[in-house]
């Protein structure tokens, strides 16, 4: 009897065959990337990165960076737990929680790990999770990890949340969301969403990576804003390579949540620390920003500019509500060719397809920054205005 197709002994080439189909589907949807080499002296208007307050070539967090890996070496050489561990570690845990407003904080080498970290924490089999359907990548990853029933909320739907919490059976529950949306760059109304979590005794996990240095007076981030920094009930992780120019993530809460994390989150046990360099340069980076606040009011202009100009030109942008200004485009294609154009005339803008787009809804996806000029700013305006597709 003939065996069966895939039981026969293939060629090396044929492995991976399967691939190319896959390649030539995206190929056909527009959803194809590409790595694209960045050069250090563009001298383009770049509204495609993350860097919102301009401060990731500071001279203060540039220094501070160059002289820790002068200091300690180009990494931190071990896991954090061994000898991975620095004084610089030290140093912007202690000065981002006094920050935040909670009572420690635990740094990461990445943003996704730290979200991994705390929701494979303190979620389990026989716990609840209830998330937002629109979270970023790294926290629906995180629910997925952690083993517990996870139920999908429509966007910024507290009934929805309600009802998830009140039928539940599990004795825990954590809710979990972004405060700032890291694709339209929306606000949750984070006290009705903690008003709902304590009238039935669940937990909230705030993603803060595009609050911190944006939202609040002193840009404390959007649990500060909103009076619950420092809440028993409340943890919030954050990113270091936007707001703060360099790179790494951190989870900060309750001081018992902080060592339960310290002590099981995998991504943190089992992971190379973040190199001292990047932790230098995080640390200078918050430094800046505790004594220049009005960095934070700038960005939110320059946001507001944007919003404003492409409004006035009749395009879909939505709310500028923090930094992030997000432009739908037609289809995929045309959103690739419009960021193309864009490139071309010397504007470097986002472009968002699924799948990071939940909604199926390609977009543009324009960063502020507190560094860029009124000129510039409408400079951009003009050029996508001018690029946008037929």
């Amino acid at each position: 009897m003939d065996r069966p197709e895939y039981a026969r002994q293939p060629s090396p080439e044929a492995v991976f065959g399967w691939l190319d189909d896959s390649a030539r589907r995206r190929e056909r949807a527009g959803l194809r990337r590409h790595l694209r080499v960045r050069d250090a002296t563009d001298p383009g208007i770049n509204l495609a990165g993350n860097d919102y307050l301009g401060l990731a070539t500071h001279p203060e967090v540039t220094a501070a960076a160059a002289g820790a890996a002068t200091v300690w070496g180009a990494g931190a050489g071990a896991a954090r737990l061994v000898t991975g561990t620095t004084r610089l570690h030290e140093e912007l845990e202690r000065e981002l929680a006094a920050f935040c407003g909670t009572e420690a904080a635990l740094v990461f080498s990445s943003g996704y790990l730290a979200n991994l970290g705390a929701l494979t924490s303190l979620c389990r089999p026989g716990s609840l999770v209830a998330a937002d359907a629109t979270n970023h990548a790294s926290l629906i990853d995180g629910c997925r990890l952690s083993g517990a029933e996870v139920v999908d909320l429509p966007h910024h739907d507290t009934t929805a949340l309600e009802k998830a919490l009140a039928d539940r059976r599990q004795p825990r529950a954590l809710v979990v969301t972004e405060s700032v949306f890291s694709v339209d760059g929306d606000l949750t109304a984070l006290d009705a969403l903690a008003a709902v979590c304590r009238r039935h005794g669940a937990g909230l996990l705030v993603d803060e990576a595009h609050a911190l240095g944006v939202i609040g007076e002193r840009g404390q981030g959007a649990l500060g804003a909103a009076g619950l920094a420092g809440s028993p009930d409340t943890v919030a992780t954050v990113t270091l390579s936007k707001s703060l120019g360099a790179q790494g993530g951190a989870v900060l809460g309750p001081r018992r949540v902080i060592e339960h994390v310290l002590n099981s989150a995998r991504g943190f046990l089992f992971d190379t620390g973040l190199a001292p360099a990047c932790a230098a340069g995080a640390l200078a980076g918050l430094r800046v920003l505790v004594r220049e606040p009005g960095r934070v009011a700038r960005v939110r202009a320059v946001a507001a500019r944007l919003h404003a100009g492409l409004a006035a030109a009749g395009l879909p942008v939505a709310a500028a509500q923090a930094a992030v200004v997000s432009v739908r485009a037609g289809s995929a294609h045309g959103a690739v060719a419009w960021r193309d154009a864009c490139r071309a005339a010397g504007v470097e803008v986002g472009c968002f397809r699924p799948p990071s787009v939940p909604d199926r809804f390609s977009r543009l996806r324009l960063t502020a920054r507190a560094d860029l000029t009124d000129d510039q700013v409408d400079r951009a305006v003009q050029v996508i205005t001018d690029c946008r597709p037929g």
